[in-house]
């Protein structure tokens, strides 16, 4: 898709992360793992988010990913649940594996809304909850992506579920 080189370095690993993100959505859905990352970088091109040069720039730059591939997997969600297609409707009887797939939708929209509550207070706290959630990152992964011990990415892991479980059940 691209020629530069440091999108090259880690596309391969970003379109894993898009394929794992993009199982836990429902069967129709209508980007693959190579859509996903592609549009992903497009919106960081523009934001200038996607240039690796400097010692620890990967770790940024596929925190920056991260938020692409949240951002536009929640603007499908809304787009799924806009008002000319259905408002977030639902047919009562729907087999387990669509059901499934629905509270998924929901979760991300309810997970993107309370993120940028969190955002205010814990911004990196965000940044550790698109790691784990929407990359799929191991804890020790996303320790070091972030440059902390493995025991406080451990720590504020449990913190931010427990923050988000709060904030999506008012």
């Amino acid at each position: 898709m691209c020629s530069d080189p440091s999108f090259a370095q880690v596309y391969n690993e970003l379109r894993t992360i898009a394929a794992f993100q993009l199982a836990n959505e429902r069967r129709d859905h209508t980007l693959s793992p190579t859509a996903l990352v592609n549009e992903a970088y497009l919106r960081m091109q523009t934001s200038n988010t996607w240039i690796m040069e400097e010692d620890g720039a990967k770790s940024r730059f596929l925190a920056a990913a991260g938020e692409a591939m949240r951002r536009i997997l929640v603007d499908y969600a809304r787009k799924r649940r806009a008002v000319k297609r259905g408002g977030g409707k639902f047919p009562i009887q729907l087999p387990e594996d669509l059901a499934d797939k629905q509270q998924q939708t929901d979760l991300v929209l309810s997970i993107d809304e309370a993120l940028c509550r969190m955002r205010h207070e814990w911004p990196d706290l965000v940044t550790l909850v698109e790691l784990r959630f929407f990359l799929g990152l191991k804890m020790t992964e996303v320790a070091q992506t972030l440059g902390i011990p493995l025991r406080t990415a451990e720590r504020n892991w449990q913190f931010a579920k427990a923050w988000l479980r709060t904030e999506i059940s008012k």
